[in-house]
């Protein structure tokens, strides 16, 4: 009988603890997710940087040096209308959930919804509608351009036509 008490005590027991999402109660510090590569977790950090890589992926760096950093965020660019204007999101804080994968020697998570920040970092605007990553040059959110105006077609001046008199018709 005393060990049916210990079952039912046990049972008790784990039906009133809270119930806690795959990733875990608390999210890991960016230093530490390396240790938690290969399993879904929440990591936080301050984002330092959001950058623009090569074909319109963008990054988080939580480094200064991000060659030596840790961790890194990845976005790729079929997901940024999904999940919003990711340059809001520098400077802040950040608790980001998913699974943790190793590249290039350091932890990084692939953002590709939004549902994937919690906190204050899950409310950042939606891209706006001229916003397109595979435009290069110097966006900025906020400043508004006036179009260029169109450009005027030059009058043609006509060349000269050659005239039918050196032509006869002999048949």
């Amino acid at each position: 009988m005393p060990a049916r008490l210990v079952w039912i005590a046990l049972l008790a027991l784990v039906m009133t603890l809270p119930q806690t999402s795959s990733a875990g109660s608390a999210c890991v510090p960016f230093t530490e997710a390396r240790k938690h590569i290969g399993s879904n977790r929440c990591v936080t950090g301050k984002v330092l940087r959001v950058k623009k890589g090569n074909g319109g992926v963008h990054f988080f760096d939580f480094c200064e040096d991000y060659r030596v950093c840790p961790f890194t965020v990845v976005v790729f660019p079929g997901d940024l209308k999904k999940i919003g204007d990711l340059r809001q999101l520098q400077g802040r804080q950040i608790e980001i959930e998913g699974p943790v994968k190793e590249y290039d020697g350091r932890a990084e998570i692939i953002l590709k919804r939004l549902s994937q920040l919690h906190g204050d970092a899950a409310r950042i605007p939606p891209l706006p509608k001229e916003y397109d990553v595979e435009r290069h040059g110097n966006y900025r959110a906020g400043t508004l351009r006036r179009a260029k105006p169109s450009k005027t077609a030059k009058p043609r001046t006509e060349a000269p036509s050659m005239g039918a008199e050196g032509i006869t018709a002999e048949d």
